[in-house]
């Protein structure tokens, strides 16, 4: 039987011209080559070349052969393409903790065009602002707001320019006007999210370059984030959201960025999982796959908003609560 690499060989030295260049391209010692070369030849029964002291060319033979053998290699190539990928493809099952509002509205059909691509890839959303155990819940991983406290969780970054903004829709800044200083703020209705079961007090802005925490009240708190933004688009007061939860709003003018040159604190996206040994094939793919959508809506989002991640001062802990724990 021909050996595959005299066939690969022969394809070599008919498109080098020489056989000891041919050699020399496969790592091979001239002696070794010429071996193959004669091996090659003594199984079809014909030389494949003419060989001269200084010169070496087809036979008619091997011009016959050269195409059909050029052809079978490349089908084989191919073949091994094919088998790879599929080895390589992501199977099994990925269970995914997301926070409310971002995983109905701006992850979604993400996720369903990464599973599109991954047919054998089952995903499981799980859709909420309340952060589970990830060493006690069955999750594969979270994507979360904030960094997480327990060192031995895995955070991979997939937005870290991501303010929170002051928002507000056009029909309530009609009936009530922009607060026009930090102060004014406790006068509004704050449409407020509820970390666990504390209703914050206080939202914290940068204005002018100083850092304030800026006292707030309103009738309306929830625990779940996507309530928060309906109440705000219904125009029922202001809401400090995320620019990533608030982009597609801003875009369709259902919300307005209110007081643009306030700073707002960053809200880093991770996507975290609770261990190294748990950052697989399919928790990269899907990390490669949002990063650069997350960063252009980031982009679009944030044309007319300016935050430095250097200008927090140190020790702000952003997006408080919002944690693993």
């Amino acid at each position: 039987m021909t050996r595959l690499t005299d066939l690969e060989l022969f394809v070599h030295t008919a498109d080098l011209g020489s056989l000891t260049a041919a050699a020399k391209a496969m790592d091979w010692s001239p002696a070794a080559a010429s071996a193959a070369m004669k091996r090659l030849e003594a199984a079809w029964g014909v030389a494949v070349f003419v060989r001269s002291t200084r010169s070496l060319r087809l036979s008619t033979e091997g011009e016959r052969m050269l195409p059909h053998v050029r052809e079978a290699l490349n089908a084989l190539t191919e073949a091994q393409a094919v088998v790879s990928k599929t080895r390589s493809a992501l199977r099994g099952e990925l269970q995914v903790s997301m926070p409310s509002d971002l995983g109905r509205h701006v992850l979604l059909p993400w996720l369903q065009t990464f599973q599109e691509q991954h047919p054998d890839l089952a995903l499981r959303l799980h859709l909420s602002d309340r952060n589970a155990d990830l060493m006690r819940v069955p999750l594969d991983m979270a994507i979360r707001y904030g960094t997480p406290k327990d060192s031995a969780h895995v955070a991979l970054p997939l937005v870290l320019n991501n303010p929170r903004l002051l928002v507000a829709s056009p029909q309530y800044l009609r009936r009530h006007g922009a607060p026009a200083s930090v102060n004014e703020l406790v006068q509004h209705e704050s449409l407020r999210f509820m970390v666990g079961d504390e209703v914050p007090k206080t939202w914290r802005l940068s204005v002018d370059g100083r850092w304030l925490d800026a006292p707030v009240q309103g009738r309306h708190s929830a625990n779940d984030s996507e309530i928060v933004t309906r109440w705000a688009v219904e125009g029922l007061g202001l809401a400090y959201r995320s620019q990533l939860d608030m982009a597609a709003h801003l875009a369709a003018g259902r919300l307005v960025h209110v007081r643009p040159a306030w700073q707002g604190e960053l809200a880093h996206l991770h996507l975290v999982v609770p261990g190294r040994k748990q950052v697989t094939a399919a928790v990269r793919a899907l990390r490669d796959h949002l990063v650069p959508l997350l960063a252009r809506l980031a982009g679009n989002a944030g044309q007319d908003t300016h935050t430095d991640p250097a200008s927090h001062p140190p020790g702000t802990q952003v997006d408080r609560g919002v944690l693993s724990r």
